[in-house]
């Protein structure tokens, strides 16, 4: 949809943007696949809840770091995504997905940088988190938080649903500054 706010999901192959895309929707939208690096160009998908009010298009991005694909295609995404992720005017939101199981990664920290040298509105999805006890999740999380200098980091899970709402929260507070601009 032409001018509604966009939410951009990014981060490392088998990450599970699929999934929690998924989740968010409440359907099958994007293509999950146990083959990471599978998505190789920006999906978009029309998110549209007339009861809610929430007009907005998600856009699926190519994953970075470990893909079983050749490099002559993963070197041609930064000729489409940066261009994206700087200059798409409805752009609201990134939210970037980490691993809430795997430790701090460099490659993270990159686009987080970038985000933030870009002027880009983000936000820190750690995924998995059902896979984690209580203990072990917020251990992991702060350890990500202080890796990446960030203060939040939302915990959630595609496959149990926890930490769903609190990220609908965020996109949802993303879609009206951006609806306002």
């Amino acid at each position: 949809m032409a001018g509604a706010p966009e939410v951009a999901f990014l981060g490392r192959s088998n990450v599970g943007k699929s999934s929690l895309l998924n989740a968010l929707v409440g359907e099958k939208a994007a293509r999950v696949s146990s083959t990471p690096g599978r998505t190789r160009a920006i999906n978009f998908f029309l998110v549209s809840e007339e009861r809610n009010g929430r007009k907005m298009t998600f856009a699926d991005l190519p994953g970075y770091g470990y893909a079983k694909i050749s490099r002559s295609i993963t070197a041609e995404w930064p000729k489409f995504i940066e261009p994206y992720l700087y200059g798409r005017g409805n752009l609201s939101l990134c939210v970037c997905l980490v691993d809430s199981n795997v430790e701090p990664q460099s490659s993270d920290a990159q686009l987080f940088d970038w985000l933030r040298a870009a002027g880009r509105d983000f936000v820190v999805v750690a995924t998995k988190a059902d896979r984690l006890s209580g203990n072990a999740r917020a251990r992991n999380l702060a350890a990500l938080k202080k890796a990446h200098e960030l203060d939040e980091i939302l915990a959630v899970s595609a496959k149990t649903g926890y930490g769903l709402r609190e990220l609908w929260a965020r996109i949802e507070q993303a879609r009206l500054e951006g609806a306002r601009q």
